[in-house]
């Protein structure tokens, strides 16, 4: 038997990660992803864009399986997890991948389209958006992320508190010392404290 199924829950186990250009998605996927195979596990990624410019929607499909590869797209309504970095992009995911047993980690940001900020729609309320994502899922964590982020100079590091609040809530067998580990292979040596620091804050905000 191999050592690392037990670690899954499925196999391929499916995440997703979407939020929109220029929040860090692509760095997101790509820690975890190193994370994830550190654990000896097989990861399996595919991204698409809704718009190449900074605000359009960005998903990253990961899959994770002890065993093989797998193809890169999660089929429709077969996600185990999604992290979202901004709420409305993460009902767009549910209603296409969800199922009633996802879980959800969703960043509460907003990020308004043109047509919100030109009042031809309405950005639905805070409150409304946490229930749409209940509804839809099995259990969800709502994060103010990017607040907490620009509490640190940069809301850039609300994507990497996102992975650490996903190693908060236990999903994952995912510590410290891999996101050290991996982080360390990915930003100049200057950088690793501040990431570890916004690791760390993601951690105490989904367990509080």
């Amino acid at each position: 038997m191999n050592p690392t199924r037990s670690i899954l829950t499925a196999d391929p186990y499916n995440i997703i990660i979407t939020g929109v250009g220029g929040q860090g998605n692509v760095l997101a996927s790509r820690v975890l992803g190193n994370m994830l195979i550190a654990l000896g596990l097989h990861i399996t990624i595919g991204e698409t864009f809704g718009a190449s410019q900074r605000g359009g929607s960005v998903m990253s499909h990961l899959r994770v399986s002890s065993q093989r590869d797998v193809s890169p797209q999660i089929p429709r309504g077969q996600a185990h997890l999604v992290v979202s970095l901004e709420p409305t992009e993460a009902l767009r995911v549910l209603k296409e991948y969800g199922n009633a047993q996802a879980f959800v980690l969703c960043n509460m940001r907003p990020i308004h389209a043109i047509s919100v900020i030109s009042g031809e729609t309405q950005y639905p309320e805070a409150e409304q958006l946490k229930q749409w994502v209940r509804d839809l899922s099995q259990k969800a964590w709502f994060l103010n992320a990017t607040d907490a982020a620009m509490a640190m100079g940069n809301p850039i590091f609300g994507n990497i508190m996102l992975v650490g609040a996903l190693s908060g809530t236990g999903l994952l067998p995912l510590d410290r010392e891999l996101f050290a580990a991996a982080i360390g292979r990915m930003v100049p040596k200057d950088k690793i404290d501040l990431n570890l620091t916004a690791f760390d804050k993601g951690r105490e905000m989904v367990k509080e």
